[in-house]
């Protein structure tokens, strides 16, 4: 019978990093190579070269390619051929992304035999996903059939850009996170107009829930997603939500809310916890706004005031709110950042 000992010593083993970019470049290896036979870099090489200068934080392909002679790098990534800044990115600007989504799907099996979603449970066996769009290139220049546009108004000047959707499991404790494939927010084959991020969220949630059918997960998103086809979609996909919501652009949901407020409806809690004075008003089962009043959704506001400043959030959200867990959904509606933090500027910067 095997141990707990030894079952801890073999957990360890599939997740230390050996093991796990092994993983990778073995998915990298099985890529279909388009170019001739005669290529000097493997495609596997290029992939990996990519992954090792994202790995190591290295600040540009530049600052990349002087590690080339480094046989440490080598060694622990498993490269044959360093390709350089040039070569790299004329190998893989060619490649569909899409070819290596399944390559997050093997890390995420791999943590989840490690037990590492353990840790990052939130809220009766479910996980926080947040979900948000960004940006990753842009240019008055260089472009490709690919690109989005932006034209100044004034100037007439054409900007083009590219952006994607991206989606990670969060946790408002821990600073690790684990993201998924992301979607490109592309212009699409055939399509004249830009493609645009509640598009590109429709293709996202599709794919998800392709891989991920039974997965238990709260989404969190900013404000730009609490209207009804986007929480429909959600819906549709057995997907549960927190989503910020601004009086900006739902004055009927805010009025409603206020109404209920003169009425003694709402439930509303301040207490003070280490200094900070926390205060709640939420209610469950309102419309969602004056066109939809059949899309009704839970309401939480929420202001947290310390002798320096007050900050104040609402948003709604498919749980049902009590006194026991709305300190848990703001949290949770908090987390959303965990993604712009620890995932987007850690990328970029």
């Amino acid at each position: 019978m095997e141990s707990r000992r030894d079952k801890d010593i073999k957990q360890r083993k599939d997740l230390n990093a050996d093991t796990l970019f092994s993983l990778i470049r073995s998915r990298f290896e099985n890529l279909k190579d388009h170019r001739s036979e005669k290529a000097q870099i493997p495609l596997a090489d290029a992939f990996m070269s990519a992954f090792a200068m994202f790995s190591l934080k290295d600040p540009s392909l530049l600052f990349f390619e002087a590690r080339r002679s480094d046989t440490n790098l080598k060694t622990i990534y498993k490269l044959n051929k360093v390709p350089c800044d040039t070569q790299m990115r004329k190998i893989l600007d060619e490649q569909d992304p899409a070819s290596i989504e399944p390559l997050f799907s093997d890390i995420f099996h791999q943590l989840q035999r490690g037990k590492c979603l353990e840790k990052m449970v939130y809220l009766d066996d479910y996980y926080l996903f947040s979900i948000d769009g960004t940006g990753y290139f842009s240019s008055n220049k260089i472009h490709c059939k690919s690109c989005c546009t932006k034209t100044n108004s004034k100037t007439g000047e054409v900007t083009y850009h590219h952006q994607m959707l991206s989606g990670a499991i969060v946790h408002p404790d821990l600073k690790e996170v684990i993201p998924f494939a992301p979607e490109p927010i592309v212009k699409q084959d055939g399509e004249k107009k830009n493609d645009i991020e509640r598009n590109a969220s429709k293709r996202y949630l599709e794919k998800l829930r392709k891989t991920h059918p039974h997965l238990r997960l709260i989404v969190v998103e900013d404000s730009l997603y609490s209207n009804a086809p986007h929480i429909r979609e959600l819906e549709k996909h057995n997907l549960n939500y927190i989503i910020g919501a601004k009086e900006g652009d739902h004055t009927f949901l805010f009025n409603y809310i206020k109404s209920a407020v003169k009425d003694k409806l709402t439930t509303e809690i301040k207490f003070e916890k280490d200094g900070v004075a926390h205060q709640f008003c939420f209610m469950n089962k309102v419309p969602l706004n004056e066109s939809n009043q059949d899309q009704l959704v839970n309401f939480v506001e929420y202001w947290e005031t310390t002798p320096k400043k007050t900050l104040h959030f609402s948003w709604v959200t498919s749980l049902k709110v009590t006194e026991e867990n709305v300190f848990d959904i703001m949290r949770g509606g908090r987390a959303r950042w965990r993604i712009e933090n620890e995932t987007f500027n850690m990328l970029k910067n």
